[in-house]
């Protein structure tokens, strides 16, 4: 990695250096990146400048920024440590997060040292799913403590991905008959006319985001034979209407754009060894004006009700493209 020549300063005092030792060669390899492409964007993030000495690696720049970087870096190699990848998101995600801030406050005492720091981890069929931030991680928890769990937050911070991936879990282990999954079939903000096709061609346009998730986790062809089984349901919102729900791992996704009527309708579909998981975007309702957004009902109405979980994420959670957390970030500021 080519090192430029640090800035001019009168104030030498203002630059400090951190120097961090790491035992194991292949690891700081992996450490660095692909054309040391971590290290570079650590520096480009944090206004740093990072130099490799053998199995030392010296950060300066500004004390507090200089500090940052050393904490994501050694962050990032108890990582490798532990036997994990460090991808971009990783390296991402620590910078963003930084010195981690508080658990929403749902999650408080015994709850919370269960999960700061430590490793919640989904199995499934095809890979190992592991939380990336202390929001998710107290989510993924909810999931499996609670019988009914809302995640509530901006797109691209995992609520339906981590949601499924628990579902497809607790099937693979048997604590669940069925896996159903549910959205809302409403347009986003323009109208797509009538589509071609009987009702299953009609609606897996609304369903995609449901099935990709799942093809994540199971391999294709299992997928399809557990649907036609019906062991695993992809349905709109409409069709839920008079069933109960039992031993099934039960998902609605983008429930802001369910009404109120629907959502307790849904809400009372709930069956004995059931678990529901409800999740939305406050900022993304689709709803027509003057329509009340059902998850802003529920999330009003049963607050108070102890068994049931209320996971709030933020733009620091976003796990897709760096840039989706700006977006998110600028919007808000706007609002």
């Amino acid at each position: 990695m080519a090192i430029e020549a640090l800035p001019p300063t009168d104030d030498l005092t203002a630059l400090h250096e951190e120097v961090l030792e790491f035992p194991d060669n292949f690891l700081l390899i992996d450490l660095c990146g692909e054309h040391d492409r971590n290290l570079a964007e650590i520096e480009r993030q944090l206004g740093v400048q990072i130099m490799r000495r053998g199995n030392q690696l010296s950060v300066i720049g500004e004390k507090g920024s200089a500090q940052a970087a050393t904490s994501a870096l050694n962050a990032l190699y108890s990582r490798l440590e532990a036997g994990r990848s460090v991808e971009a998101a990783d390296v991402d995600r620590e910078l963003r997060m930084g010195a981690s801030e508080p658990a929403p406050d749902s999650y408080a005492g015994e709850q919370l040292e269960m999960f700061r720091g430590g490793t919640v981890e989904i199995k499934t069929r095809k890979r190992l799913v592991e939380p990336r931030t202390d929001a998710q991680k107290a989510y993924v928890m909810s999931l499996f403590k609670h019988e009914l769990a809302f995640g509530i937050g901006p797109a691209g911070t995992g609520k339906t991905y981590l949601a499924v991936a628990a579902g497809v879990s607790m099937f693979i282990e048997g604590k669940v008959d069925r896996i159903i999954l549910s959205r809302p079939a409403v347009e986003a903000g323009e109208k797509l006319g009538y589509l071609p096709g009987d009702m299953k061609d009609k609606v897996d346009p609304y369903m995609q985001p449901l099935y990709d998730a799942l093809n994540d986790f199971l391999p294709s062809k299992q997928v399809a034979k557990l649907i036609e089984e019906k062991r695993i349901e992809i349905a709109p919102l409409a069709f839920m209407r008079g069933r109960t729900l039992s031993n099934a791992f039960v998902v609605l996704d983008e429930a802001q754009n369910a009404t109120s009527m629907q959502m307790k309708m849904f809400l009372t579909r709930l069956g004995e060894g059931s678990r529901m998981v409800i999740t939305g975007d406050r900022s993304q309702v689709d709803l027509p004006r003057g329509v009340t957004s059902g998850l802003h009902d529920a999330e009003r109405l049963l607050k108070s009700i102890s068994n049931i979980s209320f996971n709030y994420f933020t733009a620091k959670d976003v796990v897709r493209h760096p840039l989706v957390a700006a977006i998110i970030e600028a919007y808000d500021a706007d609002s």
